[in-house]
């Protein structure tokens, strides 16, 4: 078995090698290909990837390439990881719709819009490009806005499977919580990417005993404090929220923080710095423990998991994916790409049935999906005119002035991304 990782000079890649490592019985691979235009990051990263599979005695090969048609070919499933930009683009992302009282963030609001209209097209062309080198590859996609990325890759026609670590994170905290191993625990998760909740949390699988009412009884306080809201406002609402709903729940408050402390994107950068530092010494051969600070957390068996179930030709298992509606949510389109549990095997992700949707949740799924409809056309094919409608579109948008003053600024902060403008 061959993958390839396009985006392997990530300083993410590390907690993705180390679950390849330690889950090499469920996801026996033989080869795998790290491919980034970064040759230096790379060289770092790929050195300790070897080190992490010799340490853990994996047999697989690990090789590194900048050749992104070379890294691809022959490969069973390629996963995207990759930021078109790199942090100095996410830093203005976080920064400028600040500027109009707006949330700045990488993923929803202005700021995601940006990150869109830069990677929607090059993802398209990789994908592609695997397309004429291997079309039986399946294309994992963690790439950020994974919602809209996942349903341009669909749209036109690739076999793919976007995947956010959201869900496994509350599965591993509420398994914690619960004193059981993970595999007991199934969330009943419905929504868009980022966009999210956690309606029950059974035990057992699908049909088991909805436990969610214990968990917030027991331990309301902690699940509310990592989302950042306030307790009583989980409790009213009865289920837990994805932590991106404070934009929405909060969005005043948040942006009032937002302008007191460095962006998220500076944080970052200078812990990558110190990541990439320790990946040059030669003596380590783990992941380090910062790089739990970086993000991501449980990526790797997320990952693991969905590869082993679209590439191994056994039973179905049950995921949390971002795949097509296809009628499991009767108030979107079905090509709108929704997060929800799934049943994957080698032939893709078929959604669960999803009872009927509390008109609170329902209508804002229903105005973001309308959002990401337009931030595509306007990924696709450009124009002011489709960036400013998206914008308008957007609930943490939604003004006419705060929309126009959006649009040039994010044109202007990425022009060099956009063959259009």
């Amino acid at each position: 078995m061959k993958l390839a990782v396009v985006g392997g000079g990530s300083t993410y890649t590390p907690e993705l090698i180390d679950g390849f490592a330690r889950l090499r019985d469920t996801l026996p691979i033989e080869e795998l290909v790290l491919v980034d235009p970064a040759a230096d990051r790379l060289d770092l990263v790929g050195g300790l990837a070897r080190r992490i599979f010799a340490k853990q005695g994996h047999p697989g090969t690990i090789t590194t390439t900048s050749d992104l048609d070379a890294g691809v070919e022959g490969a069973d499933a390629v996963l995207l990881q990759l930021r078109v930009g790199g942090q100095a683009a996410r830093d203005q992302d976080e920064t400028w719709p600040l500027e109009c009282g707006c949330v700045g963030q990488e993923t929803t609001g202005a700021g995601g819009l940006a990150k869109a209209l830069r990677t929607v097209p090059v993802v398209l062309d990789i994908a592609e490009r695997v397309r004429r080198t291997n079309p039986d590859a399946w294309i994992i996609d963690f790439t950020n806005p994974v919602g809209i990325v996942t349903r341009a890759l669909l749209q036109a026609g690739h076999k793919a499977v976007g995947l956010c670590n959201v869900a496994i994170g509350f599965q591993r905290k509420f398994a914690a919580m619960l004193d059981v191993s993970p595999a007991e625990v199934h969330l009943d998760h419905v929504g868009l990417n980022h966009l999210s909740w956690e309606l029950g949390v059974r035990l057992g699988g699908p049909d088991g005993e909805n436990v969610l009412p214990r968990l917030l009884a027991e331990h309301g306080a902690s699940i509310a404090a990592d989302l950042h809201l306030p307790r009583e406002i989980v409790d009213r609402l009865g289920v837990v929220p994805s932590y991106y709903l404070r934009y929405f729940y909060a969005h005043d408050e948040v942006v009032r923080e937002l302008g007191t402390k460095p962006s998220r994107a500076a944080e970052v950068a200078a812990m990558e710095k110190e990541l990439l530092a320790m990946y040059g010494d030669p003596k380590l051969d783990e992941k380090p423990a910062l790089l739990a600070k970086r993000g991501g957390a449980f990526y790797s068996e997320a990952a693991v998991d969905l590869a082993s179930s679209l590439l191994g030709g056994g039973a179905a298992t049950v995921q949390v994916v971002n795949t097509l509606n296809n009628g499991t949510l009767p108030f979107l389109p079905d090509d709108a790409v929704i997060e929800t549990q799934a049943r994957v095997d080698g032939s893709g992700a078929v959604p669960l049935a999803v009872p009927a949707l509390d008109p609170l949740y329902a209508g804002l799924i229903a105005q973001v999906t309308a959002y990401e409809d337009l931030a595509l056309k306007a990924a696709l094919h450009g124009g002011r005119d489709r960036v400013f409608k998206a914008l308008l579109a957007h609930p943490l948008v939604g003004q006419f002035e705060y929309a126009e003053g959006l649009t040039d600024r994010l044109i202007a902060h990425n022009r060099e991304h956009l063959a259009w403008a």
